[in-house]
């Protein structure tokens, strides 16, 4: 059935103005879609511009034939998208949506934005309250502001739009130090202040944050400049192939969606031969992990994703069956009572030294593993400015991590593979 919906009656306005063309080009913006009649009148020999405005009752009625006002139907899904929880993308005939589902932990809100071409921008319209965001692409210039982001970047080639970061000595990307170096990316401060001042400067097309709980002054400072800021969540995934699996967010800024897809491939098809390798194993060696803060012990609980990579190197860590979201938090008592006579020690914190873990604590020198030096960790291999490579690659590169712990946990597996991350301790 054909009905009509219609306004209140309002009479109809008419400005008449001096024409001038950036002033119409103003007023044809500012109605765009609400004007019937434009004339040009020469009055006094001067040229006006006048306009008539139609709110009048037969264009505000108009026939409501039950089309839908909402978005078009997505015309694909992004089903690719195999582990990650946190973000999703959906096609639609001229643009994309970016949904971040899970920026961090018990997160309450769900961002969208919208990704879409300057070509494409120039005649669609979006309402701005349905989205955080409007993003043309592929972006030009960024600012990420986690180590874990830069991969991406290089994996994608584009480290040349990176253009700011908070903290750039954690870095250890050869190629984004160069940019550092002849100073093509500023320095911004530390992430949970950054130096808006500058950044403002900097002016880049999207800014992808970092957030435990989204209450950053500064991030927000700079969405409400009109700057879009993009919440990045693979810290929050579940397993490593959910994390890796984030170079798809960043392939859809760069409109690099297929090669971010093969990337991610080769990566997944590296983690599951190697898994499929550690299962033809037998003999599982047990393995402790994590170090004393003070009177705590801190370790991975048997849901994080070191817990997992731990069990598909086909190992059996002490506190596998453990369910606890985050890190345990145990004594040293009982960590000693379990893992006295575990075989490895893998991920003992940030100690680089078996004389550095003595003088922590000389108790340390009473598990086997350290009275047979087989204690491992990825604090010793890092970047020239000292950033920890695990830290910035580790993530992305879940492939290479699992190979790692193969090789130290059934070294008779992968006999010509050298460890890229984890080195015995010194």
């Amino acid at each position: 059935m054909t009905t009509k919906k219609c306004s209140n009656i309002i009479p109809p306005t008419i400005y008449i103005v001096k024409f001038e063309p950036s002033l119409m080009t103003k007023i044809l913006y500012k109605f765009k879609g609400n004007y019937s009649i434009i004339m040009l009148l020469m009055l006094q020999k001067k040229a006006y511009l006048l306009l008539l405005l139609s709110f009048f009752l037969f264009q505000n009625c108009k026939e409501d034939k039950g089309l839908s006002r909402q978005l078009p139907p997505a015309i694909q899904s992004n089903n690719s998208i195999a582990y990650a929880e946190g973000f999703s993308i959906t096609n639609y005939n001229n643009f994309k949506v970016l949904k971040i589902n899970n920026p961090w932990p018990n997160a309450e809100k769900t961002y969208q934005y919208v990704l879409i071409s300057k070509e494409e921008a120039a005649k669609t319209t979006f309402l701005k309250e349905e989205y955080d965001g409007i993003i043309i692409t592929p972006i030009k210039s960024i600012v990420v502001t986690s180590t874990t982001h830069i991969p991406a970047l290089e994996l994608l080639n584009e480290e040349e739009t990176l253009i700011g970061f908070p903290g750039v000595n954690y870095i250890s990307s050869e190629k984004i130090r160069q940019r550092i170096d002849n100073q093509s990316i500023r320095e911004l401060g530390k992430n949970e202040g950054l130096n808006t001042e500058i950044l403002l400067e900097l002016n880049p097309n999207v800014v992808v944050g970092f957030g435990v709980d989204g209450s950053s002054k500064s991030l927000n400072a700079i969405n409400n400049a009109n700057i879009p800021v993009i919440y990045n969540g693979d810290w929050v995934e579940k397993s490593p192939l959910a994390k890796a699996e984030w170079i798809k967010f960043f392939g859809a800024l760069y409109n690099k969606e297929q090669l971010a897809n093969s990337i991610f491939k080769d990566i997944e098809t590296n983690y599951k031969a190697a898994k499929q390798l550690a299962k033809t194993v037998t003999k599982q060696p047990t393995v402790i992990s994590g170090a004393m803060h003070k009177d705590v012990w801190y370790l991975p609980s048997g849901t994080s994703t070191e817990a997992q990579l731990l069990k598909d190197a086909n190992v059996n860590y002490l506190y596998a069956d453990t369910k606890a979201k985050g890190s345990l938090s145990l004594s040293f008592e009982s960590v000693f009572k379990k893992a006295k006579h575990a075989d490895l020690w893998i991920s003992p914190s940030y100690y680089t030294s078996m004389e550095s873990l003595k003088e922590a604590n000389t108790h340390y020198t009473q598990f086997d593993a350290f009275k047979n030096n087989a204690i491992y960790t990825f604090a010793n291999t890092t970047g020239n400015t000292g950033g920890v490579l695990y830290f910035e690659q580790g993530l992305a590169r879940p492939d290479l991590v699992l190979k790692d712990l193969i090789k130290i946990c059934h070294p008779e597996l992968l006999l010509d593979y050298k460890p890229y991350f984890f080195k015995p301790l010194n």
